[in-house]
């Protein structure tokens, strides 16, 4: 049964409306079809810091930005004429107190049954904080897009290939530099991964790298290195040598996140050191032949019986120094020689005990002359599989090294053990020690320190390059402790087996 409201009725529920639009919680205006203000309630009041008495019968530009106006009354007026039933913007709106706000005014259109304009309800919210921190976002994006810009254009200037991966082996990040190495290395394309095989080589130039080999392979698994050597490319003219080194990354709990990974060009070292090694053999095997017969004839001169003291004590000079100058020759042709390849040695049952103990005697005579002391603690019967040549090779050298780099009345105490099938021969002297920028360049070819050079001591800097080169051709490794005035200690670890 429909029921209808009588006259009191409708006056109470008008009564109502108004009274819950007064206190309704959303900022409200009735507008006119002429763009004047009829009513507010007390939420829009508060919003624009004025009273109801100030804002009706104003018109709604009144407090609008100027800037905003012209907008604002094109949606009004369309709204008015019909074309649309409502719009909604957000606008710059002025208070009483002269301060802007930001606002998001919703209007709907009410018409009468004739489809005349009654008036337009209008919502404004405050969006005043969400539009400041949408602009403090705009500017750190800009910020951020600026510095982005800056350290790629930073980035792209240097002349070293810089590339960022992932724990997963991904390409995150790499510069126009690397780009350049890519294209050379891979000129069918890259697929961004780590370990993709192309033409990338080993430090001979000529074993193509596997897929385990890679240096990305080793820095996704969070290998750290540095000067990891290997050549790009298939062309013989336009291939390049790159020196790769790598760092692990990893966030603030510990965990590993990918490696950040440079890669220079070092082709023109490459090639000078493969012209100076080609020089350096080359030369070398030229003296060896006159060197030969100079040493010789002088052995003949020493077993003479013709010859005074005076003349002897020549001879026995020019003896000294032509074998230097043999064993200079020596170590200059195996320098060169270990570029092309690992020390080849003709290993078989030798007394290395024995070994140590000839080449400290051989010694005695050098120690006397600079008056450096020379002890041994020779643990006996230790013998291996070993090159017997190659071992006293390195033990002469590292006893040479302590007796030349000693002040007279130090001491070199060359030492020899074993344990586990590895024997451990160590040459600790008291002499003038080694900085740490020495240690780092020690085993370099060619390489002497400013205290040696400055001492006149002789040598060229191979002898420990080639020990070196010896103890790891036979699986083994020499390390070294040294303080400037404090000596040094050189430890050599040899496997037996």
């Amino acid at each position: 049964m429909k029921r209808s409201l009588g006259d009191g009725q409708l006056g109470q529920l008008g009564q109502l409306r108004e009274l819950a639009a007064e206190h309704a919680p959303v900022p409200e205006t009735l507008i006119g079809p002429d763009g004047s203000v009829l009513s507010v309630n007390r939420a829009l009041c508060d919003l624009l810091r004025s009273d109801a008495a100030q804002l009706v019968g104003t018109r709604y530009a009144d407090f609008t930005h100027p800037d905003d106006r012209a907008r604002h009354e094109r949606l009004f007026q369309e709204a008015v004429a019909g074309i649309r039933d409502g719009y909604r913007l957000t606008k710059r709106c002025l208070r009483a107190d002269g301060s802007i706000l930001q606002g998001d005014y919703a209007v709907n259109v009410l018409r009468d049954e004739g489809g005349r304009v009654r008036c337009l309800v209008g919502q404004l919210i405050d969006v005043t904080p969400q539009r400041a921190h949408e602009q403090q976002l705009r500017e750190a994006l800009e910020t951020i897009t600026r510095q982005r810009e800056l350290t790629q254009a930073i980035l792209d200037t240097v002349d070293v290939g810089l590339l960022l991966i992932d724990q997963h082996g991904h390409y995150e990040a790499y510069n126009r530099r690397h780009r350049d190495f890519l294209h050379l290395s891979y000129p069918e394309g890259h697929h961004g991964q780590a370990g993709q095989l192309g033409h990338v080589y080993a430090a001979d130039g000529v074993t193509a790298l596997t897929t385990e080999e890679m240096p990305s392979t080793r820095a996704a698994n969070g290998e750290e290195f540095d000067d990891l050597r290997i050549w790009i490319g298939a062309d013989s003219v336009e291939r390049r040598a790159i020196s790769v080194s790598s760092r692990a990354l990893f966030d603030p709990s510990g965990g590993f996140v990918g490696s950040g990974m440079s890669y220079s060009d070092i082709t023109e070292l490459m090639r000078a050191i493969q012209m100076r090694d080609d020089f350096l053999a080359s030369v070398s095997h030229e003296l060896r032949t006159p060197l030969a017969s100079v040493v010789g004839y002088l052995e003949l001169l020493g077993e003479s019986l013709d010859f005074g003291a005076e003349s002897r004590h020549q001879i026995e000079v020019l003896q000294r120094n032509a074998a230097r100058l043999r064993d200079l020759v020596s170590d200059l042709l195996e320098s060169a020689e270990q570029r092309t390849g690992p020390v080849v040695l003709a290993t078989m049952t030798a007394d290395v005990s024995r070994i140590a103990e000839e080449a400290l005697e051989a010694a005695v005579p050098s120690g006397w002359e600079a008056g450096v002391e020379l002890k041994g603690e020779i643990e006996p019967g230790i013998h291996g599989i070993v090159d017997a040549g190659r071992v006293r090779q390195v033990i002469d050298n590292l006893v040479s090294n302590g007796i030349k780099y000693s002040d007279p009345g130090d001491r070199v105490l060359l030492t020899l053990s074993c344990s586990d099938d590895v024997a451990l021969i160590a040459v600790r002297d008291t002499g003038i020690g080694m900085s740490e920028d020495d240690l780092d360049r020690l085993f370099t070819p060619f390489y002497r320190s400013a205290r040696a050079r400055e001492r006149l001591t002789p040598g060229v800097g191979l002898g420990l390059g080639i020990c070196q080169a010896i103890v790891a051709a036979h699986g083994g490794r020499i390390e070294v402790e040294s303080r400037p005035g404090e000596g040094s200690l050189f430890t050599a670890t040899l496997p037996l087996t």
